[in-house]
């Protein structure tokens, strides 16, 4: 019979792929999620009930046990960047991770991957790094033979990332960042989930790896990568840390007046605490060499899903032809 494994977070933008990658490897694949009728769009990954979505909540131990009932190794995918009532940093990527790698470890699971962040500091000031980092203690308490990997920004088709900026560059002749210096080493989705694959079929040192791809870049170089490729011009505009503090702080506020009713989509206040520091593979650290695996650039990929962005979308490239062509 074929291995099993389960993925928390599976139908997230890391874990999809992830799934994807190990349903192809031949192995049966649970996804653990919160609404599994949103996450159908996994069973074809794999061949007729190979990939199954099942119910789970991170925050409860009977069902975190429930779904990794026979299973030989386990991913944690779950994570938050910002906070509601229920699913706080705290509750879901400290307790929840070290919930996870505890039952893990008394149902005998083989081997466990975890995702979590560079950045990952238990003395941050802000919760989203410091919780990352109990998390990790905490999957290593229980599981010291897991592997974690730390990606820095994830881009893909589905990221929240440049797809965001792509959509707000439809709105004006601005587009306002926080943090226009800070670095960033953005890494493809699918080199995350190889990475993962690695470390769950073959024989890969435990402990941590920070993963990055191939470039450094500012936030502001970012922009403008992301514009040029959108064939659009609009003013980069930084807005200042002690501005975005406030804007952080009054759209959090809304939040919690209207108890959660009116949710923080902009900026956190956590949010600005991490577009301080740079994100990028620290000096010293394991990451894809280690690995065996040669991440793609930005420039090989961005392309293949922010086209809808450009003016005339996936024909922007056919009116600029004739256009030339008439002159």
């Amino acid at each position: 019979m074929s291995k099993l494994v389960t993925i928390y977070g599976g139908s997230g933008f890391v874990g999809r792929y992830i799934a994807r990658r190990m349903a192809k490897a031949g192995w049966r694949v649970r996804v653990a999620v919160r609404r599994p009728n949103e996450a159908m769009f996994v069973k074809p990954y794999g061949v007729v009930g190979q990939v199954e979505p099942v119910l789970c909540n991170v925050r409860d131990d009977a069902s975190v046990r429930h779904v990794m009932m026979g299973a030989d190794a386990v991913v944690n995918c779950v994570g938050i960047l910002a906070e509601d009532s229920k699913n706080t940093f705290d509750t879901v990527q400290a307790e929840g991770a070290e919930r996870i790698a505890r039952i893990a470890a008394q149902e005998g699971v083989a081997r466990m991957v975890h995702i979590s962040a560079i950045g990952a500091d238990a003395h941050s000031d802000s919760d989203y790094a410091r919780t990352k980092a109990l998390g990790e203690a905490g999957v290593l308490q229980h599981m010291p033979s897991a592997v974690i990997l730390r990606p820095s920004i994830v881009f893909g088709p589905e990221d929240q990332f440049f797809n965001r900026f792509a959509d707000m560059a439809k709105l004006g002749p601005v587009l306002p960042v926080v943090g226009a210096e800070t670095r960033f080493q953005p890494v493809y989705v699918d080199d995350v989930a190889q990475a993962a694959e690695k470390a769950l079929t073959e024989t890969v040192a435990p402990g941590v790896y920070e993963l990055g791809g191939p470039d450094v870049c500012s936030f502001r170089a970012l922009m403008e990568l992301m514009l040029e490729t959108i064939h659009k011009r609009r003013l980069i505009v930084n807005i200042p840390f002690f501005a975005a503090r406030i804007m952080g702080f009054t759209f959090d506020m809304i939040q919690k007046a209207s108890l959660g009713l009116i949710r923080n989509g902009m900026i956190t206040r956590d949010q600005v605490k991490n577009l301080a520091r740079d994100n990028v593979v620290g000096e010293g650290q394991r990451g894809f060499d280690a690995l065996g695996i040669e991440p793609v650039t930005m420039v090989s990929v961005l392309p293949e899903y922010l086209w809808r962005f450009r003016p005339s979308g996936q024909y922007d490239a056919i009116k600029k032809s004739a256009k030339n062509l008439r002159s």
